[in-house]
């Protein structure tokens, strides 16, 4: 089984018992091998709330890691959440480890304020 195919498995197993709401939305990474990108979404409506990635003027212009990128980023959409009056959230790895950028997200939106 290839390495793509187990991942999608993985994220059906995930995304089965993950849902987000407007007043709770998932907090859903995607890793490319060059970057990375999170979104707040509503499963309930279908919407997302609110998005960020590593591709954002101010953070692509900073100098450093892609893992510093990644709590860059995490820090931006917990910002972005904090203006539509967001605090919670799930957390979903989309498939991927909770290690290395991931879980960088996750502390840089920690630190912004976001609970999970």
């Amino acid at each position: 089984m290839s390495k793509l195919i187990q991942r999608q498995k993985i994220r059906y197993r995930i995304r089965k018992k993950v849902q987000g709401t407007a007043v709770k939305p998932r907090l859903a990474v995607f890793r490319s091998n060059a970057e990375i990108y999170v979104q707040l979404i509503d499963d309930v409506n279908g919407a997302t709330l609110a998005s960020a990635s590593s591709l954002d003027k101010d953070i692509a212009a900073q100098k450093g890691t892609k893992i510093e990128k990644a709590k860059l980023v995490g820090n931006a959409i917990a910002s972005k959440a904090k203006a539509l009056g967001i605090e919670l959230c799930v957390f979903d790895r989309g498939g991927n480890l909770y290690h290395g950028r991931v879980k960088s997200v996750a502390d840089g939106a920690r630190e912004g304020g976001l609970q999970f």
